[in-house]
């Protein structure tokens, strides 16, 4: 049997959790549609997540479609949980993208767009809410193609928009409507299409205009665009069509090795990690031992994703997206068996920009605290939980205000630990300024460790990333020593000059050496005479502090793309504000009775301006961000205190160092 594993995405109340339901009653799976508002749908299951009506945790839901089975992901909307979004991508077939008739292109749609786009992920876009008032499909229609991608092509027309009756006529094959932009998108990626259209027209039929359509969705260079309304069911017909006939399916099998990857771990009831995988080949088996990450670990119990149901089975194989048990230290991103070849590396979206610090309310749950943190890191690692164990502050990265208060709710609802929290800080980064090298050689200066290691850090293309290079032979050393520095050096760019993470830079090793290994007469082993892999990992820090400070470093601030809808008569005030705020306005467009205004914002006056709008629209203002660069700060440098052994001081780094040591 085939297999579809499709992922729903969207802005926050684009309706694409209403959109599942209605996809499981219409494939029988459900006998009535759920409702966010009454917490009433299938995957959104979280008590918080019925309180506030928006998803926060990813869900796996099944029906059929023919002899297809369709393994769907719900996916949150809000900013705030983007992670969430990101771990999903690269266990998908294809997506479905959903769109608001009224609202149009927002700044998560162009996030989400983006990121399926630079995957070559097929995909669908719903139009919803064609039954709202103010909805305006046509013109959301050409905001697709302006303002996403070019290769958007109608399937049908919403009749009756705005109102309670709204259907949609699907075009069929001999409409002009349909074939001609059709053809027109479709000759842009198809020259022979292109030369018979020009010479040959009788060979271009409706049979292969579609199957070239299919093809094209396929490879993600065209987006068929459906209308509808997931709350009356309008248009929901014809995009579930759409599903088997213009998205890539996999057939099952066990050939291959087995390759799967992780986007999901949660709790079983007995507290055991239970990790969601999808199997890309081969197959599993209850009591396999597989590798997952850097172990291995014994298969004890196979949960597979059925219509309505979540089964028992002895063996998953590929295709399937499978619940996984017996694996204790498996993390999400892991991969059981071999790295699949199309996941992809690195991460899609970008990292929180915003950090705080958590402190329990009663002091003596401080233990507990550590343990609930490590336990929601597990379902979210980018909250990234730093300890400054001198301060006795545990800090906490976040994508926003609502995760925050997320978090908090989840602690004391699941955890019994109450916190509160410091003002919401900005995480910034820092960039090389310019080139710089240091050298350290054994037995010479007051260098006490067993090693020898130069190295030059120069400034790399933004976006680019950290790099390790070696300008000494491979063979000048046993190869853990090269290990021990890279690994070192990639643990140290985490807090740079000025306390923050150091990005695009290129670290090359310049120098190196070592004492062999040494033994006494009777074979005992003498670390005093011979260098080890902690020489390496002690050493480094302070090498390579030393030729960051010599490079100098330049402190960046995440800045945000941001879309406000207000009235006509709020545009000054809400421009002095953004002004105010140090933000940007790059584009002011008519909107209704109103404006759509864009423009960069400073990460740090995001939240501002959310908490001016109403005051300044009358309640009537709609914000919306999302990141879209670092930038230089302006002003004073901000600093961020340290949590390691601070290599930046000789002095206190050597006492700490040879105190552990000691």
């Amino acid at each position: 049997m085939e297999s579809l594993n499709l992922g729903i995405l969207a802005h926050v109340d684009a309706g694409k959790t209403t959109l599942t339901e209605r996809l499981l009653f219409a494939a029988g799976v459900i006998d009535e549609v759920g409702s966010v508002d009454a917490g009433s749908t299938q995957t959104d299951t979280m008590p918080l997540e019925q309180q506030r009506g928006i998803t926060i945790r990813s869900a796996v839901v099944a029906f059929t479609i023919d002899d297809v089975t369709v393994n769907l992901i719900d996916t949150p909307g809000h900013p705030d949980f983007i992670a969430e979004v990101e771990r999903v991508l690269g266990v998908l077939d294809g997506a479905v993208l959903v769109v608001s008739a009224v609202e149009g292109v927002q700044a998560q749609t162009r996030v989400l767009m983006r990121a399926l786009q630079r995957l070559h992920i097929p995909t669908l876009v719903f139009v919803n809410k064609i039954d709202r008032m103010g909805a305006r499909p046509d013109a959301v229609l050409r905001e697709l193609a302006d303002r996403l991608a070019p290769g958007m092509v109608g399937m049908g027309v919403a009749e009756g928009a705005g109102s309670r009756a709204a259907t949609v006529h699907a075009y069929d094959d001999a409409d002009p409507a349909f074939v001609e932009p059709l053809t027109e998108v479709l000759t842009q990626h198809d020259d022979a299409l292109l030369a018979d259209v020009l010479d040959r027209p009788e060979r271009v039929t409706p049979a292969r205009l579609r199957r070239e359509l299919a093809r094209q969705t396929a490879a993600g260079l065209v987006h068929p665009v459906f209308f509808g309304s997931a709350i009356t069911g309008a248009g929901v017909a014809a995009l579930q069509a759409g599903l088997t006939r213009l998205l890539p399916t996999t057939r099952g099998g066990e050939d291959g090795p087995l390759s799967a990857a992780v986007f999901k771990v949660e709790r079983g009831p007995a507290g055991e990690k239970v990790a969601f995988a999808r199997l890309f080949s081969g197959a599993v088996r209850v009591r396999d031992v597989v590798r997952v990450g850097d172990g291995e670990a014994k298969v004890t119990g196979i949960r597979v994703f059925e219509p309505g149901s979540v089964a028992r089975r002895d063996r998953v194989a590929a295709g399937q997206i499978a619940k996984l048990h017996g694996l204790p230290t498996v993390q999400i991103g892991d991969v059981v068996g071999e790295r699949p070849r199309r996941y992809p590396e690195g991460h899609q979206f970008s990292p929180p920009s915003l950090e705080t610090v958590v402190d329990p309310v009663d002091p003596s749950d401080r233990g507990r605290l550590h343990a609930a943190l490590a336990r929601l890191a597990e379902q979210d690692p980018l909250i990234d939980v730093r300890q400054d164990d001198a301060r006795g502050e545990i800090w906490l990265s976040l994508y926003g205000e609502v995760q925050k208060e997320v978090i908090q709710a989840t602690l004391a609802d699941e955890h019994g630990v109450h916190v509160t929290f410091r003002g919401t800080t900005t995480i910034c980064v820092e960039r090389p300024a310019g080139s710089g090298a240091a050298a350290e050689f054994i037995k010479q200066g007051d260098n006490p460790f067993l090693a020898t290691v130069g190295l030059r850090v120069d400034p790399a293309p933004a976006g680019s990333g950290v790099e390790f290079r070696l300008e000494v032979e491979l063979g000048a050393m046993p190869f853990a020593f090269f290990t021990a520095v890279e690994q070192t050096v990639r643990a140290t760019l985490l807090q740079g000059v000025h306390g923050w993470e150091v990005i695009d830079c290129v670290v090359s090793m310049t120098h190196s050496g070592y004492y062999p290994r040494q033994s006494h007469m009777h074979g005992s082993f003498d670390a005093s005479m011979s260098s080890t892999a902690g020489d390496f990992r002690n050493l480094t820090p302070l090498v390579l502090m030393d030729a960051l400070q010599r490079a100098g470093t330049r402190v960046l601030e995440p800045v945000h793309r941001f879309d406000v809808e207000i009235p006509a008569d709020a545009l000054s005030p809400v421009l002095a504000a953004v002004a105010r705020l140090r933000g940007v306005p790059l584009d002011t467009q008519p909107r209704g009775s109103g404006y759509l205004l864009s423009g960069d914002l400073p990460a740090a006056h995001v939240h501002d301006l959310q908490v001016l709008l109403p005051g300044l629209t009358r309640g009537d203002g709609v914000l919306v961000s999302a990141f879209e660069r670092y930038a230089p700060v302006v002003g004073p440098v901000p600093e961020r205190a340290r949590t390691d052994d601070n290599p930046l001081n000789r002095r206190e780094y050597l006492l700490r160092v040879a105190g552990r040591l000691g």
